[in-house]
């Protein structure tokens, strides 16, 4: 069926706090999803000139900080947010990786924005569903959170072979013959 092909999904978890930039768990799934030909948003790549995010930046505003220019990294990282949301924006849907770890805050904004304009939210938490943080129950269909990624692939290759019609009034398909 490929319902989710030429769809846009936004990957959507943290960054400046994990050892690897955020870059593996994306690199992971990065593939899967172009095999069901979904286009993928990720921050670790951003699709704009001039808004790259990775380890130098990173180094560079731990410096900035230290030396307390503030003024600098509020500008950088402005344009950073704003690339970002902005992807969330064209997203069709999100994966959003949450640790209970790791403490993030551009995630969550990301994820209750998307929330807002009802798209889908997968979210795969480390610890598993049970250790979701509770208000994320009242926000999201539960259905749309997962203990590990192979729950969440599947769930996503039910979804584009059209095996799980519900919707929770998130999934929304156009007929691309009408576009």
């Amino acid at each position: 069926m490929n319902k989710l092909s030429s769809m846009r999904v936004y990957l959507c978890g943290p960054m400046d706090r994990v050892k690897d930039g955020g870059r593996g768990w994306r690199d992971m799934l990065t593939p899967k999803l172009q095999e069901m030909k979904v286009v993928v948003l990720d921050p670790c790549n951003k699709p704009l000139d001039g808004a790259y995010e990775g380890p130098e930046l990173r180094e560079r505003h731990t410096t900035l900080l230290a030396q307390h220019d503030f003024e600098t990294v509020a500008n950088e990282v402005k344009v950073l947010r704003r690339t970002d949301l902005r992807m969330v924006d064209i997203a069709d849907f999100l994966i959003v990786h949450l640790n209970n770890n790791v403490q993030t805050c551009g995630t969550y904004e990301e994820l209750f924005w998307a929330n807002r304009m009802k798209k889908p939210v997968l979210v795969m938490c480390e610890q598993g569903k049970l250790n979701v943080p509770r208000w994320l129950f009242g926000v999201l269909p539960h259905q749309h959170i997962f203990n590990n990624w192979q729950e969440l692939i599947q769930y996503l290759h039910d979804v584009d072979e059209g095996r799980r019609t519900e919707s929770y009034n998130r999934w929304v398909f156009f007929n691309q013959s009408k576009i």
